[in-house]
Formats: structure tokens, C-alpha cells, sequence
């Protein structure tokens, strides 16, 4: 899982190689006269991050010949409220991406008992989900602190910046993030405290601000840190949003260039930051991948092909970095996968 392939196509093909290969018009299930197979996907949260995701989701609804709902909850209450809402209307198959998954086990394992469900994007390895689509978290958060390293060869003080820490997600990303800042061994077990003050091989992360989900909370957050300390060299943002919010806070603070940021994700600020040289560098994960794993899987167990489960339990599908001399190729890529060119 540490191997990167070279362009978002090739992952693309990778990806659904991985869970064999799409099907033709010629290898679509045979009408049974009985209504489409129902499948919904959920995700933590409103961002443009689901975006992408989403467009992955309709090409595979329109492949594996099933009808999708697409999810987006406001916070842990409205997610488990929209899981109760799915399994009310008997969906064939759920994939989400919990919110808090040590707490939201029994709600997880309840829709679990009563129609086919995964997890993508964040896992929750306790519960009696079939499998988890994704990402390393923690080896994706160390090779972001890879990127800071290449940006900041001589280290310096850092804050990072993240949606919420409930999440398995976040807390391994940020985690692989510090360890590999600091130079630590391989280890996803480790936990730092988000409000400690940490030092070694030459970095110091001053600490890690949270904002709930959204975007001008981060702002804030970053706005705050900015004022707190004026002297900060770089920023590190672990959600899709927090790049863009981190740009607008130098933007607003007349230091636009002077902080070195390190992003997550590809938003297209992101992306366009990364070429204009004010963000250094982004790690990327395949959204679009998600959705469209995501239901082919469904899809499949719906259909009593149960063979669609790795051994292991996880479709790995591996980040990658992106800087200013592969961003160009990347964005078009992507553009191409949402219809937009």
C-alpha cells in the first residue's frame, strides 16, 4: 500500500481491477421482471469532497444496473437518523462512512443485522460492517508529513488543522502526520493528545484545531492561530476544506506565501493553490473510487455474490502526493472523471 500509481487513470484502472472489471452492456444482470436493486451511500458530512464521490457512485449505479441514494448527514445524530430512514425503506445494501466508530457500533451493527453494509472512507473495524473501501489512513497522514518535510527541509513550528478527532479517519491520519514529523517508528497504535505541544527532528506542532465539519470554522481556527503565533512556518490541513480556509486566513492576514501549507484532498482551490506555488503540496485519496466500489460491491451482495469480500476485509485504494510538477495532470484526470471536459 505504499506504492503510488502515476496518474489518477491508472488508479482508476487499478481500482476496479482490484474487485473485477466493469461490465459491458452484454454482462448485465438479466432482467428478472423484479424491481431495481436499491443501494444507498452515506458519507460524514456535506463537503465538495462527496462530489467526486458521488459522480463514482451514478457511473456504478448505471454499470451494476441498481438505483442509488446519495447521503450527506449534518453530524453523528442526523447520520444515525439517516441510517434508521434507509433500513425503514429496506434498502439492498448501505455504505458509510462513520462518523464516530468506537460509539456508533450498536447503530452500526443494528443496519448491519438487517441489509448488507460497508464502510468506505472511514472504517469501524469493531462493528459487523462486511468490509472497509479505502485508504492506510495512518500511512496517507505519514506521507503527508512527508510532504512537510520536502517543504520544510530545515523543520519548524506547525499547527494542524482537522474536521474532528472522533473519527477513525482523522485520528490515524493526523497520527501518521505527527509520528512521521517527528520521526517515530511505524505505529498506528500511537495517540498524542490534540492539545499537546510535541518536538522532535526539528519540527514542533504547536497543537491541533478542530472545527466541527465546516469550513468557516476552520477559517477561524486558523485566523486565531495566526494571531496567536505570528512567527508559525507551517500549516497543515487534514480535511478537503482546510486548505481553502487556511488560504483565506493568510489571504486576510497579509501572509499569503509566507506560511508554508501542506493540504489533504483535492479541492479545487487545493489544486488550484498548488499552481499558483501558495500550497506546496496535497495528498490525494480517489473519491470517485469510493462511490464506484462502494455500489459494484453492494451491487454484487445483493445479488448473493458474496465473493466480492476481500479476505482481509479491505479494498485498499492507495493515496498519493501531489505537488506543482504532477497537478496539472492530476486535474485533468479528475475534470474528465466528472464529465467536466
Amino acid at each position: 500500500m505504499n506504492l503510488f500509481r502515476s496518474s489518477l487513470g491508472a488508479l482508476l484502472v487499478v481500482g476496479i481491477a482490484l474487485g473485477g472489471c466493469k461490465k459491458e452492456d452484454s454482462d448485465q444482470p438479466e432482467s428478472t421482471g423484479k424491481e431495481k436493486i436499491s443501494l444507498a451511500f452515506v458519507t460524514n458530512g456535506p463537503a465538495n469532497f462527496w462530489t467526486i464521490a458521488t459522480a463514482g457512485v451514478n457511473a456504478a449505479a448505471k454499470d451494476f444496473d441498481c438505483n442509488t441514494d446519495v447521503r450527506l448527514p449534518n453530524g453523528l445524530v442526523d447520520q444515525n437518523r439517516v441510517l434508521e430512514d434507509l433500513l425503514a425503506r429496506n434498502v439492498d445494501g448501505i455504505a458509510v462512512s462513520p462518523i464516530d466508530g468506537e460509539n456508533q457500533n450498536g447503530k452500526i451493527n443494528e443496519a448491519a443485522g438487517r441489509t448488507h453494509l460497508i464502510t468506505h472512507d472511514s472504517d469501524a473495524p469493531g462493528s459487523d460492517r462486511l468490509m472497509y473501501i479505502g485508504m492506510d489512513n495512518y500511512t496517507a497522514g505519514r506521507m503527508c508529513g512527508e510532504l512537510v518535510k520536502e517543504a520544510m527541509p530545515d523543520g519548524g513550528e506547525v499547527i494542524i488543522f482537522i474536521g474532528r478527532l472522533e473519527q477513525a479517519n482523522a485520528k490515524l491520519r493526523r497520527q501518521g502526520t505527527i509520528d512521521e514529523l517527528l520521526g517515530r517508528d511505524f505505529d498506528p497504535t500511537n495517540y498524542d493528545s490534540p492539545n499537546a505541544r510535541l518536538e522532535g527532528n526539528g519540527f514542533v506542532i504547536l497543537d491541533t484545531r478542530t472545527d466541527d465539519f465546516t469550513q468557516a470554522g476552520s477559517q477561524s481556527q486558523a485566523e486565531d492561530a495566526l494571531a496567536r503565533y505570528p512567527e508559525i512556518d507551517g500549516m497543515i490541513g487534514l480535511f478537503a476544506y482546510n486548505p481553502p480556509a487556511i488560504l483565506n486566513a493568510l489571504r486576510g492576514a497579509d501572509k499569503l506565501d509566507q506560511v508554508t501549507v501542506i493540504g489533504f484532498d483535492e479541492d479545487e482551490d487545493t489544486l488550484e493553490g498548488i499552481k499558483d506555488g501558495h500550497i506546496f503540496g496535497t495528498i490525494v485519496q480517489n473519491p470517485y473510487m469510493y462511490g464506484y466500489e462502494s455500489i459494484r460491491i453492494l451491487a454484487a451482495l445483493a445479488r448473493e455474490d458474496m465473493s466480492v469480500i476481500p479476505e482481509d476485509g479491505f479494498l485498499d485504494i492507495p493515496a498519493r502526493k501531489i505537488v506543482k510538477a504532477n497537478v496539472d495532470d492530476f486535474h485533468a484526470e479528475l475534470r474528465k472523471l466528472m464529465g467536466e471536459d
